[in-house]
């Protein structure tokens, strides 16, 4: 599996600065969903999002199942972490591997002072310009619950990966309905705008739940197609 918090990947920044009343972080997040690859089941995804004094941890781990399990029986550990501010999530520091030794882990450190972000690359550390608001691959999906995307028609966003620093454009939809296991919901419809080398990405948020992503669809420049389908969803504020 490659890494995507199908859980990771997504989008924001100073497009979306907040004005006055950002709403407070909850206590905690816990969710659960499937990913699907070409519309077969690989795998099930937990993720736990937490704040406490200023300060905020996302960890996000996706089990394969079926088959897949045999050839990758250790999950996949995306994490987040960093400071609550009155904009939202500021992360710091993000990660993601299949274990200690894996070669293609993600890595990235945010030096907001310096205004340079720290990646890893080809196993080196490479450092990059940081614009204000950009949010990692993990973080970007927590950060839509300190903003109302509604009353946008796009956003311009900015995100890494972990290896590198991507400018995205999306168009945004809203009262789009669609069937999850939580049941049938209106959703903010996020649709990226993209070259046809580039991955198309879909995402549904839920305004009824903090504008947390309910379903994801991401349509690599090969074809091959995933999606994350929210199972579990509790809020506690």
């Amino acid at each position: 599996m490659k890494f995507r918090s199908v859980a990771a990947v997504a989008l924001l920044a100073p497009a979306l600065a907040v004005t006055a009343a950002t709403p407070p972080a909850p206590q905690s997040v816990s969710a659960s969903y499937n990913v699907l690859r070409n519309g077969g089941h690989v795998a099930v995804m937990h993720e736990l999002f937490e704040a406490s004094e200023g300060r905020y941890r996302i960890v996000s781990e996706s089990h394969a199942v079926g088959l897949l399990a045999l050839l990758a029986p250790h999950p996949v550990r995306v994490t987040s972490s960093g400071r609550l501010t009155g904009a939202g999530l500021q992360p710091l520091h993000f990660e993601g591997k299949r274990g200690d030794d894996d070669p293609r882990q993600l890595r990235a450190d945010f030096d907001w002072e310096g205004a340079q972000l720290k990646v890893l690359r080809r196993g080196r550390n490479e450092v990059l310009p940081l614009p204000p608001g950009t949010q990692d691959q993990l973080s970007i999906m927590y950060q839509f619950m300190f903003l109302a995307p509604d009353g946008k028609r796009e956003l311009h966003l900015s995100r890494t990966t972990g290896r590198r620093l991507e400018q995205h454009r999306y168009t945004v939809r809203t009262g789009v309905e669609i069937d999850t296991a939580l049941g049938r919901m209106s959703t903010v419809h996020l649709v990226r705008q993209h070259t046809p080398k580039e991955s198309g990405v879909e995402i549904w948020l839920a305004p009824q739940h903090r504008y947390l992503p309910m379903k994801m669809l991401i349509l690599d420049d090969d074809g091959t197609r995933y999606e994350q389908q929210i199972t579990k969803l509790q809020i506690k504020p």
